[in-house]
């Protein structure tokens, strides 16, 4: 069992954050239908953690170490709504009324981001941010990740990285960090239990200094012996 300090609310929130919502495109996946990676096979790693846990750093660090490619689900949004696409302009508008945006959508953005990459190893981070976003991209893209690098951090080290980036109006920051922290135990933790009663959670004690968090990340990326 993941020794993770945190409360959970009783009933999870099930909705998609919209910062990880994906362009507009036909997101029907027809039952026998084959996902366009069915045949590139790619491996796929998701790395979840808090807002301050490090991810990003870390991520770039694995792309120059292992070779890896880094897709953001919340980069390749804002990228398609900056294109000024008919898509883009869709999905902004779907921002914009609060309207919650289904999780193919943003699976078949990322689908779209692997089969233009030459690549064939992927660390898709932040995503799935909850338990129906994991179901629809394993049956959607047909693909099991190799394992989930969880950045575990506590939320007092989180808020006090988030504070630091920041300059302004402190309380709001405050606010909206503890929102965002708050969305994440709510909703991707689930994930990350479920994958550790599969055996697929590498946990890394994010609180650390970066060179020693990815001391232990390159162990967690060492073929099994």
């Amino acid at each position: 069992m993941l020794n993770i300090s945190r409360q959970i609310s009783s009933s999870r929130q099930r909705f998609l954050h919209i910062e990880l919502m994906g362009t507009v495109v036909d997101s029907s996946n027809k039952e026998g239908s084959k996902s366009v990676l069915s045949e590139k096979k790619p491996k796929v790693v998701f790395v979840l953690g808090g807002p301050g846990s490090g991810k990003g750093t870390q991520c770039a660090n694995i792309v120059e170490h292992f070779g890896y490619t880094h897709l953001s689900a919340g980069d390749l949004l804002r990228a398609e709504i900056k294109s000024g696409s008919k898509n883009g302009t869709m999905i902004q508008n779907m921002i914009s009324e609060g309207i919650i945006v289904p999780s193919e959508v943003t699976i078949k953005l990322l689908e779209k981001a692997i089969m233009e990459n030459e690549n064939d190893k992927f660390l898709i981070d932040g995503f799935p941010r909850n338990e129906e976003n994991r179901a629809a991209f394993e049956s959607v893209t047909g693909i099991i990740p190799e394992f989930v690098l969880f950045f575990d951090c506590s939320e007092e080290e989180m808020e006090k990285r988030l504070l630091g980036r920041n300059q302004g109006r402190v309380d709001d920051n405050i606010e909206t960090i503890r929102k965002r922290f708050k969305v994440f135990v709510d909703s991707s933790l689930a994930v990350i239990e479920y994958y550790n009663s599969k055996g697929k959670v590498k946990k890394i004690d994010a609180g650390k200094p970066v060179g020693e968090v990815f001391e232990a990340v390159k162990a967690a990326f060492a073929p099994a012996k």
